[in-house]
């Protein structure tokens, strides 16, 4: 497969996992999520939206480097690239959908834990793929915080 192709491929997974995940948030954004207390460092909905695709088109470039690398151990930090993407969809059902903030706390700290494990593993074989992760472990941290924000005001 050419470059061109694995680069394409690699950016529209995670972007395919992000509207998937707005599929489970969406809906309630305007209803449940409007209607819960929110600290005030929440930014404002608009926000999540560009945020979150700019997150997702890095990841899927850092997956390119990995992917196109000729390292042994590709295979390996690619599972672990899945798995944080598949929690990362998992916190969506579980916040937006099931309205169940404690759990998508704890799964949120799994998510981030996934998140570290693929920085580490993408560094043995791309610093770059590595890098590109950092803005998206941040914003999962803010995330975190303000997850557990929402589950002490309201519940």
């Amino acid at each position: 497969m050419n470059k061109i192709a694995k680069l394409v491929i690699s950016v529209a997974i995670p972007l395919i996992v992000g509207f998937l995940g707005s599929l489970f948030t969406t809906p309630y954004v305007k209803t449940w999520f409007a209607t819960i207390i929110k600290p005030s460092f929440s930014p404002p909905n608009w926000i999540f939206a560009p945020v979150w695709t700019f997150l997702f088109i890095l990841m899927g470039i850092s997956l390119f480097l990995v992917w196109n690398s000729k390292s042994k151990n590709k295979k390996s930090a690619i599972i672990l690239f899945g798995i944080q993407l598949f929690l990362n969809l998992t916190w969506s059902v579980l916040f937006f959908t099931l309205h169940n903030p404690l759990a998508s706390f704890i799964e949120i700290i799994f998510l981030w834990i996934f998140i570290l494990l693929t920085i580490f593993s993408f560094y043995k074989i791309s610093k770059n793929s590595a890098y590109l992760l950092i803005p998206y472990l941040l914003w999962v941290s803010f995330a975190s915080v303000l997850n557990f924000a929402i589950w002490k005001l309201n519940f």
